[in-house]
């Protein structure tokens, strides 16, 4: 498919278009609270980190969000444990203290549902890496989430991450196996990168499940099990996810 790719500093008029294009990602990600106040300041606040793909008649097939920030900086230097959360905290830190980025963190590529397996993903990952470059930066760093993970959940990540295909030595996962055969070199397990709590009520809403027995609950989509407690009335998903560092 023939894509024009461009940055949202470039074409301020897709955010809207951005926003409404489908995806699959599970709707209780979205609950997750430092995602829920800082990711929509990305397009706001660093729009030239901002990727977007239409397709020959305009539409918006694919997006990717990215943000600048300082790993060489008092108590950091190495990549974070809770890594896609605190990926976004930095930057914005950062940001309103003023402090200089070195790093590009890559924070979603998601293609529209429907357009997926057109090699899309792979695309929009050299364009941000490209970006990146143009921008000034030597590295892009992705606290990736495996996407065959969910099919696995009671694998620890630190496994699953590891695991090659005998016929090339490439990851299983197909989506850290793009960002490799980029390229980029798994690096880590960030194993609290993105975390959801809320009570029963709301995790009954979110999936539709009943949420009633204590201990592991497999929630489709989710990496690992979501922890029930429904003697005190909560649910807390913690997705661990792999830090993947590309040169640029």
């Amino acid at each position: 498919m023939e894509l024009n790719i461009t940055t949202l500093a470039e074409r301020p008029e897709l955010v809207d278009a951005l926003d409404r294009m489908p995806d699959t990602w599970p709707g209780f990600l979205l609950e997750d609270l430092v995602g829920w106040a800082h990711f929509p300041r990305i397009a706001v606040e660093f729009p030239q980190y901002v990727l977007v793909a239409t397709d020959p008649d305009g539409v918006v097939v694919a997006r990717a969000y990215s943000v600048p920030f300082r790993l060489d900086a008092p108590g950091r230097g190495k990549l974070p444990a809770d890594g896609w959360d605190r990926l976004l905290l930095w930057a914005f830190s950062d940001l309103r203290r003023g402090r200089t980025p070195d790093t590009v963190g890559a924070i979603e590529v998601t293609v529209a549902t429907g357009q997926q397996g057109r090699g899309i993903s792979g695309r929009m990952l050299a364009a941000m890496r490209a970006n990146a470059g143009r921008l000034g930066f030597h590295e892009v760093v992705a606290p990736v989430r495996p996407s065959g993970k969910h099919l696995r959940p009671a694998v620890p990540m630190e496994e699953y991450a590891r695991l090659t295909r005998p016929q090339d030595g490439l990851p299983e996962d197909p989506w850290l196996r793009v960002h490799v055969r980029a390229g980029g070199t798994v690096d880590s397990v960030a194993p609290a990168s993105m975390t959801v709590s809320g009570s029963l009520a709301q995790w009954r809403e979110w999936t539709g499940m009943p949420f009633d027995a204590d201990g592991p609950v497999v929630v489709p989509g989710a990496l690992v099990p979501v922890h029930c407690a429904p003697a005190h009335g909560y649910a807390v998903y913690t997705e661990p996810n792999v830090w993947v560092r590309h040169q640029v």
